[in-house]
């Protein structure tokens, strides 16, 4: 038999479900700058991710007697927020304009395959004046993905998520997850492949 992983916020937890006074400003002290961080990141929008993370804070605190233990507690937390920020985006009727993703994407053989040759820049990465504008590009990208791919990119491969948990967040399948995730790395690497040619 395999010994179970602590929760490191077990005694946050616990506190949470005794009612403890004290409990939702340890929740708020604990994760409030992760949550709002992670909702920013989705929304693009402070107004959204501040209003999303203190949806999330007070729907967990509310909700801690549905937490079973079977993921970590900041895995459940995130899902939560991931939801109020993803649900802040759906309900917001303007949309930023979005990137025809198929057009900006490295061409695909048949079976998925790149056919175009990819430059390998890697080795100029480390050159300092270029870390922070690497930065800045990659954000750049980031937030030029259409919603539904930023949010999927941003919970797998920013804060860590598994992609079940992400399709349980988001509602749609494993396999829109799978792909969403992936499409949204080929945009950003194209968009970083550009700006290191022209660099």
């Amino acid at each position: 038999m395999g010994t179970r992983k602590v929760d490191t916020d077990a005694a946050l937890v616990e506190a949470l479900r005794r009612d403890n006074p004290e409990a939702p400003e340890l929740l708020v002290e604990t994760f409030g700058d992760r949550v709002y961080r992670l909702a920013l990141r989705i929304t693009g929008s402070n107004e959204d991710a501040e209003e999303a993370a203190q949806d999330a804070l007070w729907t967990a605190a509310r909700k801690i007697h549905t937490f079973k233990g079977e993921s970590a507690f900041g895995s459940w937390l995130y899902r939560i927020a991931a939801n109020a920020a993803y649900q802040k985006l759906r309900a917001r009727k303007a949309k930023a304009h979005e990137v025809a993703l198929d057009d900006v994407l490295p061409s695909l053989d048949g079976d998925g395959q790149h056919f175009e040759p990819m430059d390998d820049w890697s080795n100029r990465v480390d050159e300092q004046t270029l870390q922070g504008e690497l930065r800045h590009v990659l954000t750049d990208a980031i937030d030029a993905l259409p919603d539904d791919y930023r949010t999927a990119l941003v919970l797998h491969d920013v804060e860590g998520l598994s992609n079940p948990d992400i399709a349980a967040s988001l509602g749609i399948s494993l396999p829109a997850v799978k792909s969403r995730v992936h499409r949204s790395r080929l945009f950003v690497r194209k968009r970083l492949a550009e700006y290191m040619k022209s660099a």
